[in-house]
C-alpha cells in the first residue's frame, strides 16, 4: 500500500498462548486418527472478523491437507486447501505454521478463507440474503497431500463455522419511498447513528453485504439500488443525481439517523456516483471512492438544469483474454485528453473529505490515474489516496476471497477485474480498517459496535 503515511503491516492475528494440549497418540499410515480434531474459534462470527483454525491429535511431523469449502445461495461450491506438517505436539495452526503449498503458501492465518475459489469458473462469492442465513464454512482435515477430491477420501476430522454479514440485533428495513429503492440497516439501540449511503457498480440490482457489516460497526447504512431492481429502470441510461439526493433525504429523515451530514461509499460505477454526490450535495461530508473514475463515462449526469455529457466507451479496444474474459482497461478514453474535460466531475466543489482506495492491478480501469486527477483538482487537504500494488478492482471487506474475473448482468462474456491473491487480501485487510477509521473520524464515532 502506498500513501503519504506508508504502509503499516496488517495486524492479521494476535498470537494465542502456547499449546497446552496433551501429547496425542500417533496416527499410523492406513489407520484413522481417533484423536484428530479440528476447531474454528469462534464458531460463529462476522464475515470481516478473523477466526482461528486449530488441528490437534495428529502424529508429530505428519503431513495433512486442510480444506475449507462452502456453498453459496445458488449451490455453487467455493473451496481452498493448504498442505501442512504437524509440529512436535501433533498440532497445526495456520496462525503459527506456514502452509507448504496448496491454494497458497506461507503464513496466512485466514488463508483458507482468503483463497477460496469457485469450482465453476467466473463465479463471484456474493452473499445476497445477509440477514436470513450465514455462509456455512466446512473445514476438513485429510491425511497426506490431497490434490483432488474423490469419494474414497474421508476426512480425519471436520467441523463447521458460520460467517454472518450482520451482527446480533441489526435490523434490515426495506425502503420504497418515492422513487428510492433499497434496504436500510440499523444497529441495535436507540441511536441516533451516523448515516451512510452504500453503492455498487455496473451490475445493478441491490447488494447488501457491505451495508450489513458497516451497520454491525454502528453505522446506519442505506444499501441503495439505482437500476435493475424492482420497478427501477432495467438499464442505466443517465446518472440522475436527483434520485440520489432523494435517497439522502430518506436516510436523514429516519429518527435513528444522525445528521446533518452523511457518508457515501461506492465501488466501480458506484464510486463515480459517490464522487458526483460529494461534488453537488453539501450534506455529503465523507466519501469513500473505491476503484472508480473522476469523469462521466457512458452515462451523462443530469441534475436540475445541469447536464454533464459522458465520455463514450471505446469498445473497439476491449481485449479477450485466454480465459475468454473481457479486459476493458483500455475501453476508457484518456481522461487527460482535451475532449474529456467537459465530462469531468467538478470535484473542486467538494466541501467534505474523500478517501480514494486504489487497486494498482485493477484490470477494469486505470483507477490510480483517475484518483490522482481528481486529487489534483480538489481543494488541498480534502482527499487522501490509499494505493495498493497487486490489488484488483473488487476491493471488499476482509476475508472476502479475490474475484479476479466473473460474469455480470448485461455482459456477453465474463469481465476481468484483476488482482494477485496475496496482495489483494492484504489490501482488503488494511483498507477496511482505514475506511472504518475515516468514516468514524468524519461522521463521528459510531455507537453500538458489535
Amino acid at each position: 500500500m502506498n500513501d503519504s503515511q506508508g504502509m503499516e503491516k496488517p495486524n492479521l492475528f494476535h498470537p494465542l498462548p502456547p499449546h497446552t494440549s496433551p501429547q496425542p497418540l500417533p496416527c499410523w499410515q492406513g489407520k484413522r486418527c481417533p484423536m484428530a480434531e479440528v476447531t474454528v474459534t469462534p464458531r460463529s462470527s462476522l464475515a470481516d472478523r478473523p477466526v482461528r483454525v486449530h488441528v490437534r491429535g495428529l502424529a508429530p511431523s505428519q503431513l495433512i491437507t486442510l480444506r475449507a469449502w462452502l456453498r453459496d445461495e445458488q449451490g455453487e461450491r467455493f473451496q481452498a486447501r493448504a498442505f501442512f506438517r504437524a509440529d512436535a505436539m501433533g498440532e497445526v495452526d495456520p496462525g503459527y505454521h506456514p502452509a507448504l503449498g496448496g491454494s497458497y503458501s506461507g503464513l496466512y492465518p485466514m488463508g483458507l478463507l482468503w483463497f477460496l475459489q469457485p469450482d465453476t469458473p467466473f463465479r463471484r462469492l456474493l452473499k445476497r440474503d445477509v440477514t436470513g442465513s450465514p455462509f456455512r464454512i466446512h473445514v476438513e482435515v485429510f491425511r497426506g497431500i490431497l490434490l483432488a477430491d474423490g469419494p474414497q477420501d474421508q476426512p480425519l476430522a471436520s467441523c463447521e463455522a458460520e460467517r454472518w454479514f450482520v451482527g446480533a440485533g441489526v435490523q434490515r428495513v426495506p425502503i420504497r419511498e418515492g422513487r428510492v429503492r433499497g434496504a436500510l440497516f440499523l444497529p441495535p439501540g436507540p441511536g441516533p447513528f451516523p448515516g451512510i449511503v452504500d453503492l455498487f457498480g455496473g451490475a445493478g440490482g441491490l447488494i447488501e453485504f457491505r451495508a450489513g457489516l458497516l451497520a454491525s460497526r454502528g453505522f446506519a447504512v442505506l444499501a441503495l439500488a439505482f437500476f435493475a431492481y424492482e420497478d427501477l429502470p432495467s438499464t442505466m441510461t443517465q446518472l440522475d443525481l436527483g434520485y440520489f439526493e432523494e435517497a439522502t433525504a430518506v436516510l436523514l429523515q429516519h429518527p435513528k439517523v444522525r445528521g446533518p451530514g452523511l457518508g457515501v461509499i461506492g465501488v466501480s460505477k458506484g464510486a463515480e456516483v459517490a464522487l458526483a454526490m460529494a461534488s453537488f450535495l453539501p450534506l455529503v461530508v465523507a466519501t469513500v471512492w473505491i476503484n472508480g473514475t473522476a469523469f462521466l463515462h457512458g452515462n451523462p449526469l443530469v441534475y436540475r438544469d445541469l447536464r454533464i455529457p459522458a465520455v463514450p466507451y471505446g469498445l473497439e479496444r476491449v481485449l479477450i483474454t485466454e480465459m475468454g474474459a473481457l479486459d476493458s482497461s483500455a475501453v476508457f478514453n484518456d481522461p487527460q485528453h482535451p475532449t474529456s474535460r467537459s465530462s469531468a466531475i467538478p470535484v473542486e466543489r467538494i466541501k467534505g473529505k474523500v478517501l480514494f482506495v486504489v487497486g494498482e492491478a485493477d484490470r477494469s480501469l486505470n483507477s490510480k490515474l483517475f484518483a490522482r486527477l481528481a486529487m489534483a483538482r480538489m481543494p488541498p487537504g480534502q482527499g487522501r489516496i490509499l494505493s495498493y500494488p497487486g490489488a484488483g478492482h473488487l476491493i471488499e471487506p476482509p476475508c472476502s476471497p479475490l474475484c479476479s474475473m466473473s460474469c455480470i448482468r448485461g455482459s456477453p462474456r465474463p469481465l476481468l477485474w484483476g488482482g494477485e491473491a496475496k496482495a489483494h487480501a492484504r489490501a482488503q485487510e488494511h483498507s477496511w480498517k482505514e475506511i472504518i477509521r475515516f468514516l468514524e473520524r468524519e461522521l463521528g464515532c459510531a455507537g453500538g459496535k458489535l
